[in-house]
């Protein structure tokens, strides 16, 4: 059943280039609605604000129209904060040149990547500033050929992403579960040997009335995700009778015979118009593999606009972070034992 959201506008992202207006509403939604502020789109570059996650520095980024096969530029500091010291924006543009390097691969996203990894390192800087003088340049050097060699190991390990053609019943909203979209009491009985799906929740969160629930599990296979959301609709009738079911999932396998990657990601609006794609997205930013996500909207009869899908994407997030599910999550575990601190969209089918 449809929202009544109307269409999707991204008032004040002035951005021709669809890739990079996407990765801005996935960063914003990960870490906050102002963390990259596009700015008017002059020929042939899109500049920015970017506020790295941790730190108060802002600084002005530019974007060339063909991003993402050409890479984006930091001009310089936008604002080192209130407790900003003499020559810290230097070092940070330096340190975040740096780290851009090492992160941008032509034809690829770097916005979530330049993120996690600069970051911590604008973080640990101001930690230490506050204690003392600025670290040497020497210190710098090493910090960014460290996160250089953690970003090169990390690339070769991208795999090749193949897009198949396989979507997920959907339950639309309050309309009776059709036949297709609930498993028959034979199908359920064949497969009662199959543990249920080991969901990870998100908190509940409501705004306005509307209320979003994220869950995330473990899939292996095409059949493995299917299961998984046919048993959640038949086995909570809070959930099948939710407003929508919005899902996407990322699977990984080698084929037994050849030894050759395979993989499928998809997502389904489930009548939530692009939310589905910017769900897929974010498991792509997130280099989630082998998962299916499933966001629950209860709507309350109050309009969100494009607000709902921050909404989503926050929940969405929260249940992969909690399940384990994101590698930098994992990475950030082990970095977190030596540091001793916390580093903290596919194909749509919606309607209107």
């Amino acid at each position: 059943m449809p929202s009544g959201d109307g269409s999707h506008v991204d008032d004040g992202i002035a951005a021709p280039n669809v890739a990079l207006a996407d990765e801005v509403e996935a960063l914003n939604s990960i870490y906050g609605p102002d963390t990259v502020v596009l700015q008017a789109a002059t020929e042939p570059h899109i500049t920015g604000i970017l506020r790295l996650p941790g730190s108060e520095i802002s600084l002005l980024i530019s974007f060339p129209v063909d991003y993402p096969d050409v890479p984006p530029e930091i001009l310089k500091t936008q604002s080192t904060g209130d407790s900003g010291r003499k020559g810290e924006g230097e070092v940070a543009v330096h340190i975040v040149r740096d780290v851009l390097a090492s992160v941008w691969t032509e034809g690829q996203v770097c916005l979530f990547d330049l993120a996690e990894e600069a970051g911590p390192l604008l973080y640990q800087r101001q930690n230490e500033g506050e204690h003392g003088e600025l670290a040497t340049t020497q210190a710098v050097e090493q910090d960014t050929t460290d996160t250089n060699r953690s970003a090169a190991s990390s690339s070769h390990t991208h795999p090749s992403i193949h897009h198949h053609d396989h979507a997920l019943p959907a339950d639309h909203g309050n309309d009776p579960p059709t036949p297709m979209d609930i498993p028959s009491n034979a199908a359920i009985a064949s497969s009662s040997d199959a543990p249920p799906p080991n969901w990870t929740l998100s908190d509940p969160l409501t705004v306005n009335k509307s209320t979003f629930v994220a869950r995330a599990c473990p899939v292996r296979s095409l059949d493995e995700a299917q299961s998984s959301i046919s048993h959640l609709l038949s086995s909570n009738k809070k959930v099948a009778s939710a407003t929508h079911n919005i899902s996407a999932w990322r699977i990984q396998s080698a084929n037994s015979q050849t030894g050759a990657v395979i993989t499928i990601q998809d997502s389904d609006d489930d009548g939530e118009t692009a939310a589905g794609g910017r769900l897929l997205h974010l498991m792509q930013l997130m280099d989630v593999w082998n998962c299916m996500v499933v966001v629950t909207r209860w709507y309350g009869g109050v309009k969100l606009g494009p607000d709902r899908f921050r909404l989503i994407n926050q929940v969405a997030r929260e249940s992969l972070v909690k399940g384990g599910f994101s590698r930098d999550h994992g990475e950030a575990k082990e970095k977190d034992k030596e540091t001793g601190k916390t580093k903290g969209g596919g194909k749509g089918k919606g309607k209107k």
